[in-house]
């Protein structure tokens, strides 16, 4: 005679395969959150050290350490912080982020910015000083010579070399200006400028106290070539006595002969 199932027994097989099967799953679940939580370091942050002002050699080095990396994104220029050094990071120093974080970074240039220095002679010396600023070209000192009027900028030089306008400068470059203090009262006996270049006429009457006046062109130059003019004319002549600071008005060309035919008949009036 064959024996009849159990009810009970069955059940109690199903509940315990059952049971087994929740706590094969529980212990999955819980391995798993387990091992995300390690390999996320979940709940484990650290802080981002500050590196901006350091050089981005510095700023890995110290990124490395705490298990984060670095990333530049762009460069600027600012003269708040030294070149080449960190001007901004993201995230901000202070923040707290897990490791192995990229920090990204905007790097200050590697060197200063040229500046192209505009005409500055025949400015008022405050217009002069706004146009320098506005560049970020700074002023080293003021020298006052004898000029025709007060406060204008008869010349600009760096050191013992004088400045034109064209030429390039690093901005923070540090300039000198002679600016005008009006006419004075001594005589002076005016030199001649015959056959130089308006620069080196500019420069010889100056150190006469006197100045360069009105400035004219035969044809008129380009950027090219308007360094190569030569005074083939000037207005007073030389030997005129003038009390210092007084102008001098010259005309320049590219034809040396004026300046030949200028000098012969400026010696016949004197021999005369």
């Amino acid at each position: 005679m064959a024996k009849k199932n159990n009810p009970t027994s069955a059940w109690k097989t199903i509940l315990i395969n059952l049971l087994i099967a929740a706590v094969a799953v529980a212990l999955l679940i819980l391995t798993l959150v387990l091992y995300l939580r390690h390999y996320t370091q979940h709940g484990i942050e650290i802080e981002v050290p500050k590196i901006t002002e350091l050089y981005l050699e510095e700023a890995k080095i110290t990124l490395e350490a705490e298990g984060l990396h670095i990333e530049v994104i762009d460069s600027t220029y600012s003269t708040k912080v030294p070149l080449g050094t960190i001007v901004e990071q993201t995230p901000i120093a202070g923040s707290k982020v897990k490791r192995g974080r990229t920090v990204y970074v905007i790097q200050n240039a590697q060197m200063r910015r040229p500046v192209l220095l505009p005409e500055l002679r025949d400015l008022s010396l405050r217009q002069a000083q706004a146009t320098l600023s506005s560049l970020g070209l700074q002023i080293d000192s003021i020298i006052y010579e004898p000029s025709a009027y007060r406060d204008i900028i008869l010349d600009i030089r760096m050191g013992d070399s004088i400045l034109n306008a064209g030429n390039r400068l690093e901005e923070g470059s540090k300039v000198l200006l002679i600016a005008g203090r009006g006419k004075g009262t001594e005589e002076i006996t005016i030199p001649t400028v015959l056959g130089k270049t308006l620069s080196d006429a500019r420069s010889w009457l100056m150190a006469h106290a006197l100045t360069v006046g009105i400035v004219t062109y035969d044809i008129p130059p380009t950027e090219e070539n308007k360094h190569e003019y030569i005074v083939y004319s000037q207005e007073p002549t030389n030997g005129t006595i003038v009390v210092e600071g007084s102008s001098v008005n010259l005309k320049l060309s590219l034809d040396i002969e004026k300046t030949i035919t200028a000098d012969n008949e400026q010696d016949e009036e004197e021999f005369f």
